[in-house]
């Protein structure tokens, strides 16, 4: 038996405000499908972020419900749990369930088992951080209930990062997770990895995003999903790479700026598709509008080119000596000019996406509280 394992869709991401980034990402899902199919799976798991963001375009819907339908006609079953992206903080109801509700493909995300011909499979959606301890229950019923199931595999579907693979990013330890799945379908982690732990019967494995999103700047990689052969008693892991707009990111001197141009411009040449482009140019005493000239030859070649300037030797004012809770004296001010509980989510929720350029998730935290607050806000003017 063979099943697909596709990742962090966010599909209507509209990247740079370019439709055809937005179409980067369609075709980066249709390729996944089409190739799904040709490979005769017999079932994909979806494991979260499908949508880029919870009150997704029609476009979005439609390309998902379109590959859906494509699954259907091939008697391709799909199952799917949801991501940070497909939640709405005002506890609208998400998107992907009218896939559920429609019989396009099934919803696993309420920790309920599921039995897929002789494959039991358990999801949960997205769990933040300070929810963890709620879960620690059901972590334990779900390892109980895989204990006791005596088919040959069982898949464990998440949407958490793994302190052991990124100690950045991480949620929760190995330790903390079920150990008895043969199979553990994670997402949130846009780069792939796969790690083996001895606690644990299966693969912990992340296949990473279909395309490169805003949070993970410009570079040079690959993207794709995972296959995943479970006819033995092990699961056999394949990575299926997908074709992707090319990203190249360059350091440059700023004294070879004009031969480095050229030989830029050959290599975009060698690519299928217009990529996108960043400069790094360093050097001292830079002059912006030189820059500007011999960078624009590229404009052509490419579907975006971004240049930065990095000076070798900079005067700058360094404070070392900041108060030791900044955040509580920053929400002390806001609180002056605004009243608390916009200044609080002003500091503590928006700043610190904003201060770590997730403009797309800011962007996101603020349309999802913008209702919560209006609502507030004419509730206190119809009491005064």
């Amino acid at each position: 038996m063979l099943f697909s394992h596709i990742s962090d869709l966010h599909l209507g991401l509209i990247q740079y405000g370019s439709k055809d980034r937005e179409e980067d990402i369609y075709n980066s899902f249709k390729q996944a499908i089409d190739i799904s199919i040709k490979d005769h799976v017999d079932f994909i798991i979806f494991s979260g972020d499908i949508f880029h963001t919870p009150s997704a375009t029609g476009n979005a819907i439609i390309h998902f419900a379109n590959e859906l339908k494509k699954l259907k006609q091939k008697n391709i079953d799909s199952f799917f749990i949801l991501g940070e992206h497909d939640i709405s903080r005002i506890r609208a109801t998400p998107i992907p369930f009218v896939y559920n509700n429609l019989g396009f493909s099934r919803y696993i995300g309420n920790g309920e088992p599921i039995y897929y011909k002789d494959i039991m499979i358990t999801g949960f959606d997205k769990i933040r951080k300070n929810d963890m301890r709620f879960y620690e229950q059901k972590f334990k019923n779900a390892d109980i209930i895989a204990a006791k199931y005596k088919g040959c595999h069982k898949i464990l579907v998440m949407h958490q990062a793994i302190n052991e693979i990124n100690k950045f990013a991480g949620e929760l330890n190995s330790t903390d997770l079920p150990k008895n799945f043969t199979y553990y379908a994670m997402g949130h982690l846009h780069d792939k990895y796969i790690r083996k732990f001895n606690h644990l019967n299966g693969p912990i494995s992340y296949p990473g995003s279909i395309e490169l999103t805003s949070s993970e700047g410009i570079k040079n990689t690959t993207k794709g999903f995972y296959e995943v052969d479970i006819s033995s008693n092990e699961a056999k892991i394949s990575w299926l790479k997908l074709n992707i707009r090319p990203q190249m990111s360059f350091n440059i001197q700023y004294e070879e700026l004009e031969q480095s141009i050229v030989k830029i411009i050959h290599e975009i040449n060698e690519t299928n598709l217009k990529p996108i482009v960043e400069l790094k140019i360093i050097g001292d005493n830079i002059d912006a509008d030189i820059i500007q000239t011999h960078t624009s030859k590229i404009f052509e070649y490419a579907l975006f080119c971004f240049w930065k300037i990095t000076e070798r030797q900079k005067n700058t004012i360094v404070y070392s000596d900041k108060p030791a809770k900044i955040d509580d004296e920053l929400l002390k001010l806001a609180s002056r000019s605004i009243n608390h509980e916009v200044a609080s989510f002003a500091i503590k929720e928006l700043l610190p996406l904003l201060s770590t350029d997730k403009i797309d998730e800011a962007q996101i935290l603020i349309s999802e509280n913008f209702e919560k607050f209006k609502r507030k806000n004419d509730t206190n003017n119809r009491i005064k």
